[in-house]
């Protein structure tokens, strides 16, 4: 079937909903008005139970249908923001200096918004549907602690689903694959500490500058001397903090960053490296250099019966040809995994068109893409919940 004729009815009241969030955006577990204008949203629409504070902000709506008992399905969509100053010039551009919706959270939120009242309105299904509205995806983990706040035994939930816009991927056009779709995530911080000093004397400084220089050179090779050329790894240094001043050489030095894996031992490989590399240059430089190293998100691993279920529901909307059923997974993170490791299900992308990338200051969530993402929601619910 092509896009549901309601949801193309409803796409401009659906964007002045995203448009209202993206000009107040919030960060993190810190969404009280957006999780406010959800609820609120929700109860207007008849939701059965709408449920607040669920892993510190999240909320969830739950919706039965009419067609009789049955199993409960989780729909799930972020809210949160991210920490940037947003140069879009947009009419509804964000109101709040240093954050705005860099990664299309507004978007999702509000196209789960419109499915939910569509499905309240028709009920056209056998058992429940839980639309899950969560925050702190952007670092905090907000999946895992709705997770851990017993989300899913409470709503008796039994598959979930997620889905993200994809800038670059034309509008009217998914993507997805089964197994591994996102990476897992892991954060670092590297002290290096040698022996500051007049920077026209070296030779009596033990320098850290020079030495997490080696550092920087010294990680990529995880990558490219370490990890078996057909695994997928990456890690990039993203800060580098040493001294203030032009004629001295300071006592220490930081760098942190990142890495990302599709598999658990290759996730060890790496921080194994890490801290082997470290101790290394280290004792070469007579230098102490300290590791912080956390695992942060894991894998994001789509199911494979509810992957091939989920792209023949965006087959029935786009057309076949139009659903990239084994795209190349993105290094990107994504909290959603703990979800999936917590219930059968699967995560989809769906094209956002020609704009600037994720986590830029210059992209916008189009809002052509509403009555797409809306049609896979209702048909992903009617479909999984058939009498």
């Amino acid at each position: 079937m092509p896009i549901l004729n309601r949801a193309a009815e409803m796409q401009d009241e659906v964007a002045g909903w995203r448009r209202h969030l993206h000009q107040t955006p919030e960060l993190n577990f810190d969404v009280f008005k957006t999780a406010a204008f959800v609820t609120e949203k929700l109860k207007a629409f008849g939701c059965d139970d709408v449920v607040t504070g669920l892993g510190k902000t999240g909320v969830v709506g739950i919706i039965r249908g009419r067609l009789g008992e049955g199993t409960t399905i989780g729909l799930r969509a972020d809210m949160d923001a991210l920490p940037l100053n947003e140069i879009t010039g947009k009419p509804y551009a964000s109101t709040v200096p240093g954050k705005m919706h860099a990664c299309g959270h507004d978007g999702h939120t509000a196209m789960l918004l419109g499915a939910a009242k569509y499905l309240a309105e028709t009920r056209n299904f056998a058992g429940s549907v839980a639309v899950i509205f969560q925050p702190a995806e952007e670092g905090g983990g907000g999946g895992n602690e709705m997770v851990k706040d017993g989300m899913m035994e409470r709503f008796d939930i039994s598959k979930v689903f997620g889905m993200h816009n994809m800038p670059g991927l034309p509008v009217g056009q998914f993507a997805i694959k089964p197994g591994p779709i996102m990476a897992a995530t892991a954060e670092f911080t590297i002290t290096v500490k040698g022996r500051g000093g007049h920077a026209a004397m070296p030779h009596g400084t033990i320098d850290p500058i020079v030495i997490t220089s080696q550092l920087v050179g010294a990680l990529q090779t995880i990558a490219s001397r370490s990890t078996d050329p057909v695994e997928a790894v990456v890690v990039s240094v993203t800060k580098f903090h040493a001294g203030d001043a032009y004629n001295i050489i300071p006592e220490s030095a930081e760098i942190a960053g990142t890495v990302r894996t599709l598999k658990k031992e290759v996730a060890r490989k790496a921080e194994e490296r890490v801290r082997a590399i470290c101790e290394g240059v280290g004792a070469a430089f007579g230098a102490t250099i300290e590791v912080d190293y956390k695992a942060n998100y894991p894998v994001t691993f789509n199911h494979a019966e509810e992957t091939v279920f989920a792209s023949d529901v965006a087959a029935d909307i786009a057309g076949d040809a139009h659903v990239h059923r084994a795209i190349q997974p993105v290094m990107g993170g994504e909290d959603f995994s703990y979800m999936l490791e917590a219930r059968p299900g699967a995560f989809i992308f769906i094209g956002n068109g020609d704009t600037a990338g994720l986590h830029n200051p210059a992209y916008d969530f189009n809002d052509e893409v509403i009555p797409h993402g809306m049609s896979y929601w209702v048909k992903l619910a009617e479909t999984a919940l058939a009498a």
